[in-house]
């Protein structure tokens, strides 16, 4: 991980928008732990966990979308995108990086 991307509002915004996608993926994952095999607890904490990054995610969309001068329609699919399974890792390839 390059210090750029830390230092940068985008560049955090890429990298909770890349865990971000990976907790949905794990939620996923855990739907199926809590529902065929009884076990709950994992699925709390990824779903908690995964809620979290998703209001991080949120705000940073927002604080990125005024700073780089988004349209409003990129920030909605930017949005949209977070709500999809591996829709931020499409995000990040297709608008994130083109800044």
């Amino acid at each position: 991980m390059s210090l750029s991307l830390i230092s940068s509002s985008l560049g955090r915004f890429r990298i909770i928008a890349f865990v971000e996608g990976i907790s949905y993926l794990l939620l996923g994952f855990t739907m199926i732990l809590k529902y065929q095999y009884g076990m709950p607890k994992p699925n709390y904490i990824v779903g908690m966990t995964h809620g979290g990054l998703f209001i991080v995610y949120v705000i940073l969309l927002l604080q990125v979308g005024v700073r780089y001068k988004w349209s409003i329609t990129k920030m909605f699919w930017a949005f949209v995108a977070s709500l999809i399974p591996f829709g931020t890792f499409y995000a990040d390839v297709k608008w994130f990086r083109e800044v």
